[in-house]
């Protein structure tokens, strides 16, 4: 099909996906689709702010931006303490606390 990417490898315990190589954290599978899906909208918003503020050269739009990228990263579990580390009650928190912030901030 054009235009469709095939799903990244991932690490035979699932905790990591391979990209052009280098692994990189996989995002918490027990996160439900339709709420991963408004976490990673909210982090492509803030890498696009990032790239805004870098081009305008505002270090404080940027600071903020890149701060944005890190809680969506948290919330995805790609970041912080591994999902695979956490209860199940943990990582429900984690997701349900990071985008009722994102949410909050716009």
């Amino acid at each position: 099909m054009e235009g469709h990417r095939a799903p990244p490898q991932k690490t035979p315990d699932g905790h990591f996906v391979v990209i052009k190589g280098r692994k990189w954290r996989a995002t918490d599978p027990l996160i439900p689709e339709d709420v991963a899906a408004r976490l990673r909208r909210h982090l492509m918003a803030a890498r696009r702010a990032v790239r805004s503020a870098t081009t305008a050269d505002d270090a404080q739009a940027e600071r903020a931006a890149r701060a944005r990228v890190n809680r969506s990263k948290i919330a995805l579990g790609e970041r912080g303490t591994p999902w695979w580390e956490q209860s199940e009650a943990e990582r429900r928190r984690r997701w349900e606390e990071g985008l009722a912030g994102l949410d909050a901030e716009g």
